[in-house]
């Protein structure tokens, strides 16, 4: 079993005996084999590993976008692995904020509405909407730049209006999938500066996937993939795997 709750919040995120399967061909493909894993509410968690080591799939099945072959993930009291599609997907809407690598910003709409559709399917208003998509934009620095277009953004705002958009509906938990993999160093600290500011600052749980060791750095736990089973390092010691004593 492997704890991060270096902040004493209790356990947000329960991962009990999870695997997950994919079969290829006739051939049966172990991606995660057993993985225990209980998160905090506010903890910054990266996941790092070879690639197909399984941290995508990991971050879905956390996510609710994919279900597991066996075992559970229960997330707030919810057991999520349980859910029905509909069900799931009023679910995600409320707790989940995805972050990728790719912007996957709408290039007919401007930053401002890019960042509002997470909302237009909710019951608010449209001055609720306006102050919600407006404070996201503040938070991340782009209020100067909410009526343009992604094509008149640079790649480190079009990551912004991105992250903006994820936590405009104010989402317990964000996963982010190599949010920094398309940009420069500078512009990748600035993202990475954002992620942990909502961590610190506004108790989100965030997610990492990332193969960049300075980008990991910045959680305050890292957890090695290998092969479908969890290690974890909280400094720069060694990986520990769950049959030892991982606890923090």
């Amino acid at each position: 079993m492997v704890r991060v709750d270096g902040k004493g919040n209790g356990s947000l995120v329960e991962i009990r005996d999870l695997d997950k399967k994919y079969y290829r061909g006739g051939e049966e493909i172990d991606v995660l084999r057993g993985l225990n894993l209980d998160v905090a509410k506010g903890e910054f968690v990266a996941f790092m590993g070879p690639s197909g080591s399984g941290k995508t799939t990991l971050l879905n099945l956390i996510g609710g976008l994919d279900s597991p072959s066996s075992g559970s993930v229960r997330i707030a009291g919810e057991e999520i692995s349980a859910l029905k599609s509909r069900k799931l997907a009023a679910w995600r809407a409320r707790h989940i904020g995805f972050i990728f690598q790719m912007y996957n910003l709408i290039p007919v709409l401007t930053a401002y509405q890019n960042v509002q559709l997470p909302l237009l399917l909710t019951k608010l208003s449209k001055a609720e909407r306006r102050k919600h998509v407006e404070g996201a934009l503040e938070l991340v620095g782009l209020s100067d730049r909410m009526h343009h277009y992604p094509r008149q953004l640079s790649g480190g705002q079009e990551q912004r209006a991105a992250i903006a958009r994820a936590i405009v509906a104010d989402p317990t938990i964000l996963l982010c999938d190599e949010p920094t993999g398309d940009l420069d160093r500078a512009s990748g600290d600035e993202i990475l500066n954002i992620i942990s500011r909502l961590s610190k600052e506004f108790e989100k749980t965030v997610f990492l996937v990332t193969h960049d060791p300075v980008a990991a750095k910045r959680a305050s736990t890292i957890l090695h993939l290998d092969k479908g089973t969890l290690l974890e390092r909280t400094s720069d010691g060694p990986f520990v795997s769950q049959g030892e004593d991982a606890a923090r």
